[in-house]
């Protein structure tokens, strides 16, 4: 049995469990991950998630500001056994599409919107299934434009093949039509037909 151990003390949501998935896909049934955070709330994430994949876990609190999280991991979610790998392989979920519809998530206090809004493009580059389609209308245009803080992010997701519009309306309206930094543009005519040909709509 092999323990590994991984200090995610300071790391701001999502990375504790963005470090942990990736530490869990090199282990093997029976190993052992232990996650070090200093919050509670990155406890609840990281056993939500171990939930999630099936594998056994407890959360402990060291001292101040300092927890661990233990989990077991099952034949489930354990690293398989290597085979060939196709490194072009399409890994977007058919007709899902994310609809950015502004620049911040949720209502209320728009620094907190703005912080939610970089962890969810963030987090959503980490999902073993990608979007098919990132669609970015009204304030949302500004975030496939320069300066934006999730551009490198959308730029990573359109690397692995997912397509990526603005609405060129939005854009004319905000007068940032040159700054477009990723993606092409779009209108509402295929705004309304991808929206009705999706499979599902994911909107933060």
């Amino acid at each position: 049995m092999m323990e590994k151990i991984i200090d995610c003390r300071g790391m701001a949501c999502p990375l504790p469990v963005v470090n942990a998935k990736k530490a869990a896909e090199e282990l093997a049934a029976g190993d052992r991950l232990t996650v070090l955070v200093d919050n509670e709330v990155a406890v609840q994430n990281l056993q939500r998630f171990s939930s999630h994949k099936g594998y056994v876990s407890t959360g402990e609190k060291k001292g101040d500001k300092e927890y661990a999280v233990v989990m077991t991991i099952t034949g489930e979610g354990a690293a398989p056994q290597p085979e060939e790998v196709d490194c072009h392989r399409d890994t977007r979920q058919k007709g899902m599409l994310v609809v950015l519809s502004g620049n911040t998530m949720g209502t209320g206090d728009p620094k907190l919107g703005a912080a939610l809004m970089k962890a969810f493009v963030f987090a959503l580059t980490k999902q073993d299934q990608l979007p098919e389609t990132v669609l970015c209308y009204n304030t949302g245009a500004y975030l496939s434009c320069e300066g934006s803080e999730v551009l490198e992010d959308l730029k990573l997701l359109e690397s692995e093949g997912v397509t990526v519009l603005t609405c060129g309306t939005c854009l004319d309206f905000y007068g940032i039509r040159d700054k477009l930094a990723v993606g092409g543009v779009t209108n509402m005519y295929e705004i309304v037909e991808r929206m009705e040909s999706a499979g599902h709509i994911v909107k933060p």
